[in-house]
């Protein structure tokens, strides 16, 4: 079961009972302790998007020069470089949001066409993200962190009995 921020408190297929990670893409939940192979997860994952985006490039530059090869006019032109810069910037920018909280659904489906036309933008931050630690690794190490701390707060047992306590007054 997940609480409202999305890190799992279910004891079901934990060993110990306590919550458990919340897997990340291409990285599972190597994350946590930065084993099994963390460290080429991280650099495949830099190369990978490093790639990405420069083949998402060149796929552009092919339009580029299927616009200028049907002489649509520099006006168009511009219309086409423009839109796919911002739309790249504001990509990247809410990618990079993504990786520090969690985004609001309704305002990511709102998003989902301008990210679509801005995926390079979207690749860029994947792989810059990837120098600081796995892409949305601070989050989820926030939330299961805070999750810890839940589930060790509700197992704590007191100790003594409360009855035998001597009251001042």
């Amino acid at each position: 079961m997940s609480d409202e921020t999305g890190s799992q408190d279910s004891t079901a297929g934990s060993p110990d009972g306590g919550p458990r990670p919340e897997p990340i893409r291409f990285f599972g939940t190597t994350w946590v302790n930065h084993d099994e192979g963390y460290g080429l997860r991280r650099a495949a994952a830099c190369i990978g998007s490093l790639v990405a985006a420069t083949v998402s490039c060149l796929v552009l530059r092919f339009a580029y020069e299927g616009l200028q090869i049907a002489d649509t006019g520099s006006f168009v032109t511009l219309l086409v470089i423009v839109m796919f810069a911002i739309c790249s910037a504001l990509a990247f920018r809410t990618t990079w949001a993504a990786f520090g909280a969690r985004p609001d659904p309704d305002r990511q489906a709102s998003l989902r066409g301008l990210l679509a036309i801005g995926f390079v933008g979207s690749l860029l931050a994947y792989f810059f993200r990837t120098f600081m630690e796995a892409p949305g690794e601070g989050l989820q190490r926030a939330e299961y962190e805070a999750a810890l701390k839940r589930y060790e707060k509700k197992t704590s047992r007191r100790t003594g009995n409360p009855s035998k306590k001597k009251r001042r007054g």
